[in-house]
């Protein structure tokens, strides 16, 4: 099974409330030395968003970077480009969520704290693409996609070598199902 069908399965298991059986001490044990997840996830910091229940995983199985608004900067592109090429993961996934706080509050303006305001201005590429809140979410996960790849030879030298996948996913909070975009 492929990477990206690994984690579609796990979120059906998810959705349905039937999660596998995991023995989290041997996954912990296999994993002190060295990890091994099989996919790096960038996704929003809400709490309600936690990949790790979405698609079924254990311990040491995904390389999951949060924040507001799953945005990119260079750290963020440094820690993927950690888990693509050092830890060698073959999927990438950028995994918004719809009603996004960070999406909503960007599409609303008004003032900010100016840290808060940082994270509005690298979503306000996709809010001027148009749309409602839902359109500018997955607009914003285009947005950054393109960012990683404009931004990291490692990964357009992954991606185009094959040995990585790309796929934006969105994550709806009723039924806790998952939309490949």
């Amino acid at each position: 099974m492929d990477e990206l069908n690994r984690l579609l399965e796990g979120n059906k298991r998810y959705m349905s409330g039937k999660l596998a059986e995991k023995d989290v001490g041997s996954a912990r044990e296999a994993s002190k030395n060295k990890q091994t997840p099989f996919a790096t996830i960038l996704t929003c910091s809400d709490s309600r968003v936690v990949p790790e229940f979405i698609f079924d995983a254990n311990v040491g199985e995904l390389f999951v970077i949060r924040n507001a608004g799953n945005i990119i900067d260079d750290i963020v592109l440094g820690t993927i480009e950690y888990g693509t090429e050092h830890l060698g993961t073959p999927l990438l996934v950028v995994l918004g969520h719809e009603k996004c706080g960070a999406v909503t509050a960007a599409c609303s303006g008004g003032e900010c704290p100016p840290n808060i305001a940082a994270i509005m201005s690298k979503i306000k590429p996709a809010k001027a693409k148009g749309g409602g809140v839902e359109e500018v979410i997955d607009n914003n996960m285009k947005n950054v996609v393109d960012e990683i790849r404009d931004g990291s030879e490692i990964v357009r030298h992954l991606e185009k070598e094959g040995r990585l996948k790309i796929v934006e996913i969105k994550y709806f909070f009723e039924n806790g199902r998952v939309e490949v975009k």
